[in-house]
């Protein structure tokens, strides 16, 4: 009898002392996040776009903005800082114009670069003004001077956001999901201060430079598209163009001012 019991609790603990099954891996209810087929353009057949913002009438008056709220802003800009909304060169062009594919592309998805945009908070003003990036491109801040700025996008199709840069900070990095154009741009801190930000589907957008209110849109898939040039000033145009297999198309818009 007692061999018995030993042999009935040798067999009892064996049992206890089996590992329990593995567990059964659940699957997931969720889908698999569809492939996006980015378009890939054929670089033997692109054209491209090119041409300038013309500008006729009176050209404004340059306007001095006051800074003395921060003595620091002040001191940096002793020579005065001037208000940057209309910039005419010296050939008779407009500067600081956001110029994009707005129509033409439906069904095309470009895939977003990795490489950031850079607008830095320099000399209490932002640089550059106005600027454009792809949609899910990332946007790096940054803060160069020795005063705190705020950095606030007044999105109203994206999320708004508003956030403070002390000085010597990281700087911060956000992306825009959809197309808006344009996005304002302001700091809280300093008022004067102003950008905007076209946010766009697709790469093929340019803004005019101070030397000559040119553009080049290169790369360019053969089609029919509309072309939109945006100024803060004075609004919108746009105009319908044809390019051509490897072909390089003019494009010219005029703003009058007053």
């Amino acid at each position: 009898m007692r061999t018995g019991f030993v042999f009935a609790a040798a067999a009892l603990l064996a049992g206890c002392s089996q590992a329990p099954p593995p567990a059964v891996e659940k699957k997931s209810d969720k889908p698999a996040p569809a492939k996006v087929n980015y378009f890939r353009v054929d670089p033997s057949t692109a054209g491209t776009v090119r041409g300038k913002i013309l500008f006729t009438g009176r050209k404004p008056p340059k306007k001095r903005i006051d800074v003395s709220e921060d003595p620091m802003c002040a001191k940096m800009h002793g020579g005065g800082l001037y208000d940057e909304s209309v910039v005419v060169n010296a050939n008779g062009t407009l500067s600081n114009v956001f110029v994009y594919v707005k129509g033409g592309l439906e069904g095309k998805s470009f895939e977003p670069p990795k490489e950031p945009v850079v607008i830095d908070q320099k000399g209490c003003w932002f640089e550059p003004r106005v600027l454009g990036i792809q949609t899910g491109q990332p946007l790096t801040i940054r803060n160069s001077d020795p005063v705190t700025h705020n950095i606030h996008p007044m999105a109203e199709i994206n999320r708004a956001w508003n956030q403070s840069q002390d000085p010597g900070t990281e700087p911060l990095r956000r992306r825009f999901s959809q197309r808006e154009v344009m996005i304002k741009v302001k700091c809280n801190i300093h008022s004067w201060m102003r950008a905007w930000i076209g946010a766009v589907e697709h790469p093929y957008f340019a803004v005019t430079g101070k030397a000559d209110g040119s553009f080049v849109i290169p790369n360019l898939p053969p089609g029919d598209y509309t072309i939109e040039a945006w100024h803060e000033v004075y609004g919108r145009q746009e105009q319908k163009i044809s390019v051509r297999p490897s072909g390089t198309e003019a494009l010219s818009f005029t703003f009058k001012g007053e």
